[in-house]
Order: structure tokens, then sequence, then C-alpha cells
């Protein structure tokens, strides 16, 4: 039988070899192994009858009890091939026992995979030196705001956006969806879905996009120059109604929470929408809302003060009167408001019989149904008839193409100034 003794043993080996010949006795061959001399004379006892077989660990050449089996690891290896192709480590170790009935720890998953030549698709960049700015102690104080283009689909269907908010104090993922564009009307919704849930935050730190500051370009209206108004955004507008305090970060770094969740779901997210098969926005969507619970599960973590800082929302909040557009309009004499194409007539009310002139409010909700308010109260409304010009156009696109065209909207690219060049 061909044994074979490192180093450690080798030494023993050569020590018992003195105390057999008579050089040296048992106590100084355990000082000089370190042992003790009980241990030094079990290890002679075993080398005089099974010679340095003796002196070699019982267990070696055998497998551990807890060691996984070749078909437990060429199964890791072809699920995260097929199935889960693309998934990293950490995630794919989740996926097995949640879906396959496997629990591996990751960095038995992670030596599978690379000892078949299975490298983790997340690539990290190198460590550049920065200061974290401490967490929030309360959740609800500071919520981060962001949309995130991407290629959530990979391929299988259209390019969209998703808009989402993380809590500073708790990094849980409070909110999002999918949309197609990153625009203001999904912010509403994000707010919206926030306030009914939890109640109103104290404060939103997002970037410089046009839909939550006017770009410097936009001067304010001479009216707001002579009253002293700052010119808003229909989001600044927003935060302003609910007192939410609205900061701008100066880089992606400083919102770098937020920032981190949309590489985690670029990498998590966009695994387990190839996994389900999602093609469509709807599919994406009921993916995203099974995807989140877990999520927070996963990655949320407590805050420091137990206390909640969100405002709950007082008895008589009407959340149609915030979340919605708000434009200024002027009464026509016929008491009939303009807002686009639609033309609508107020009726009169109780205290008050005829609205010309005055200065009115008109509410776009996010279903586009429209609604009038005069001095915060809600107006009675139905449909005007069309003007005779506009019935003589109507008729005319009509008659001609089979169409109806609406008249360009006030920021229609059409309207701006155009410049005329002539050659000299």
């Amino acid at each position: 039988m061909e044994v074979t003794l490192n180093e450690k043993e080798q030494k023993r080996l050569k020590v018992l070899n003195l105390v057999i010949e008579g050089t040296i006795n048992h106590r100084q061959a355990a000082e000089v192994l370190g042992l003790s001399l009980r241990h030094t004379k079990r290890l002679s006892a075993g080398y005089r009858k099974e010679g340095a077989a003796a002196l070699a660990h019982g267990n070696r050449g055998q497998l551990p009890e807890h060691a996984l089996s070749g078909e437990v690891k060429l199964r890791v290896a072809q699920l995260a091939r097929s199935k889960y192709a693309g998934f990293n480590f950490s995630h794919l170790s989740e996926m097995l026992e949640e879906r396959e009935d496997t629990r591996l720890s990751r960095s038995s998953v992670r030596r599978i995979l690379l000892k078949e030549g299975i490298q983790s698709p997340r690539r990290h960049k190198a460590p550049r030196h920065r200061s974290r700015r401490p967490r929030f102690p309360q959740e609800g104080m500071l919520l981060q705001i962001d949309g995130s283009p991407h290629d959530w689909l990979e391929g299988r269907g259209p390019e969209f956006c998703l808009i989402g908010a993380i809590d500073d104090a708790t990094g849980k993922a409070l909110y999002a969806h999918f949309q197609e564009t990153e625009d203001s009307r999904g912010y509403f919704r994000l707010l919206e879905g926030i306030t009914r849930k939890y109640g109103i935050p104290l404060a939103l730190y997002h970037d410089r996009h046009s839909i939550f500051e006017l770009t410097p370009d936009k001067l304010p209206s001479i009216e707001d120059q002579l009253a002293g108004k700052k010119p808003l955004t229909q989001l600044g507008r927003l935060l302003e109604e609910l007192e939410i305090n609205s900061i701008s970060a100066n880089s992606p770094q400083a919102k770098g929470r937020v920032e981190r969740l949309w590489n985690t779901f670029q990498d998590r997210l966009v695994s387990e929408l190839r996994l389900a098969g999602a093609k469509t926005l709807e599919e994406a969507n009921l993916v995203l809302l099974d995807f989140l619970p877990r999520f927070n599960r996963k990655f949320a973590v407590k805050a420091a003060d137990p206390q909640l800082a969100y405002r709950k929302l007082s008895a008589g909040f009407k959340p149609q009167e915030y979340f919605c557009f708000k434009y200024p309009r002027i009464v026509g004499a016929d008491n009939v408001v303009q807002f686009g194409p639609h033309r609508l007539q107020i009726l009169p009310s109780p205290g008050r019989a005829s609205y010309a002139r005055c200065k009115v409010q008109i509410h776009q909700g996010l279903d586009d149904r429209l609604a009038v308010y005069y001095e915060g109260n809600k107006l009675s409304l139905r449909d005007a008839p069309l003007e005779p010009a506009r019935l003589r156009e109507e008729a005319t696109s009509t008659s001609q193409t089979g169409k109806v065209y609406s008249k360009p909207a006030p920021d229609h690219p059409w309207r701006g100034k155009f410049r005329i060049s002539v050659d000299k």
C-alpha cells in the first residue's frame, strides 16, 4: 500500500525512527515534535504496528460527508448555461433555492461554475476613493427618485424606462414601474403611489432633469416676474403644494443609492424578465410587481430610528386635486374656456351666474379627464358647441382625407419662430 506523507508527517517519521533506534526517548521526541508524551507514544505504537500509513490522516483520500455529488454539480452547470444564463453567482444561488429546491451557498455555486469555465456576467469597475454620506436616520426623510432607460427586455420587445424611488434610510425600493419614456406623468404616478401607501415624504433627491426644474433658457412670464414668483415645472408645482423639499443633485455620484439600485436591477431584474419570457410593457410590470417585495426582503436594512418620518394625509385630502396637471386660462365672454381641441362650457353655480373673463385653472388628470376650478371650487361643465370656423376646418379635413386633424398645440415646434436667411 502506497502512502504519501506531507512535510509534517515526514518530520514525525524521521523522529520516530530515532526513537525506534534508541537514539532518543519518547519524552525527547515529544519536545521535538511539539506533542504531548501520550500522543507521541500513541504514534510510535501505531508506527511499529502499521508502518508509515499510521502517520497519515485517517480521512485522506475520502470525500467529506457534506461534499456535493457530481450529479448536483453537473445540474448546476447545466442550469447556469441554459435556464439561468446571465444570472450572477448570488442571484443564481437564490433562484436554485427558490425554484429548483437546491440549497447551495454562493461560494459553492461560484466554485462549481468557475471550475466549469462559467464566469459571472457582472463586471465591477475599478474602485475609486469616495466618502459615503451617512444614511438619514428615519424612513421617509429623504427619497431618491430617478428614471433608467434601458433595453430591459434584451431585444425581445421595445426599450422603455423604469421609474422608481428608494428610501435613503433603509434602501427599500418604495415604488417602481415601467413606461415608454421618462416624463412628468410617470413621476406623478410614482408620488401618488408612495403617498397613498406610506404618506408624504419630507424631501426628494433627484437629478437636474427639465422635468424637475426649468432650464435657464425658459424665462418666467412677465406676470411672474412682476409678482416675484419663481417659475416651476408641473412636478415642481406638485412638490411645492405637498410641501416636499426638492433637492437637485450636482452629479450622478451624489445620488449614488438610486444609481446602485439601477445597477442591481439591470442585473437581477433583467435576468428575471428573461426567465419569465416577458416581451411587452404589461408583462414586464407584472414581473416587477413580484420582484420588488423579494428584493426588499433581501436588501433593505433597518433604519437607525424606527419612527417613520412620513406625514400622514389629512382627512380632507383629495388626491385628484394634487396629482394632475394644472393650466391657467381666462374664460371667454360666452363662459367657454378653451383647452387644446376642447371647448368647455362653464355652467352657472348657486353663488355666481357668470364666469366671463375670470381666471380659472384647468386640471388635467392622469387619466386625461378635465376639470375647471375657480378660487379652489370645482365648476360644473359640459362640452360647448364648436365655433363655425372650427366646424368648417373639420368638414374640409374630413372631406379631403377622411381624417380629422386637430390644431397644433401652443408648444408645437411648428409654432416656433423661424429665421429666414436672405442671400446678399
